[in-house]
């Protein structure tokens, strides 16, 4: 329920969703779930949104099994509450179902956190505020799943990113949609300020809605 620019940040990734693919959306309530029933008890869009409780202390994989059984359309897309993007989920949806797996995550470039210091001996040539590195890829969120997926989690306390997507990644039945574009997760307050700014600058580059 962070804001940037004045509303929630799941509202911006559901605006995302709605504007590609889905209006519907089943939200897995822990921390401050009271407070996200009560901003969707009249949604702010056109959307139908099922708020579910799936405990304050249970774990990434834990919730997605506590709502398996609302899972009743086969292929589903899952993204966590912390992170924007301008990942083209039509794209990403037909990367999926290309390959016939189980899952499919979508893997992106870590966005640097620290300007840079170019040196020339012990003299500072230049600094520049870094962009998103280009090394390495990791773990974006927005997945996009069967529901035979549920069967690699155990209970409550699983973590999905850990024995599910191992499990998974063991078996032959993960890939990797890469996105070279943006991505920024939302873990800090500098983060905040950053999409804060950009929000308010018209310059958001996840904002690909009218």
């Amino acid at each position: 329920m962070v804001a940037i620019g004045g509303r929630p940040i799941l509202w911006h990734i559901m605006k995302h969703y709605a504007h590609y693919c889905s209006r519907e959306f089943i939200v897995a309530l822990g921390y401050r779930g009271d407070d996200i029933k009560q901003y969707f008890a009249e949604p702010p869009e056109n959307w139908t949104v099922h708020p579910v409780e799936t405990g304050l202390e249970t774990k990434t994989g834990g919730r997605l099994k506590r709502i398996a059984s609302r899972l009743t359309g086969g292929t589903f897309m899952m993204t966590y509450g912390d992170g924007v993007s301008n990942v083209d989920l039509n794209a990403l949806t037909a990367f999926h179902r290309s390959h016939g797996k189980l899952a499919t995550v979508t893997a992106v470039h870590p966005p640097a956190r620290f300007g840079a210091l170019e040196l020339n001996g012990d003299r500072v040539a230049y600094f520049s505020e870094k962009t998103q590195s280009g090394q390495g890829w990791i773990n974006g969120g927005f997945f996009v799943l069967e529901p035979d997926v549920i069967d690699y989690i155990h209970g409550d306390q699983t973590e999905w990113e850990r024995a599910p997507l191992e499990g998974l990644a063991a078996d032959g039945q993960l890939m990797a949609y890469r996105h070279e574009s943006f991505w920024q997760p939302m873990d800090t307050l500098r983060d905040k300020r950053q999409l804060d700014a950009m929000w308010t600058s018209g310059r958001a580059p996840w904002k690909v809605w009218p």
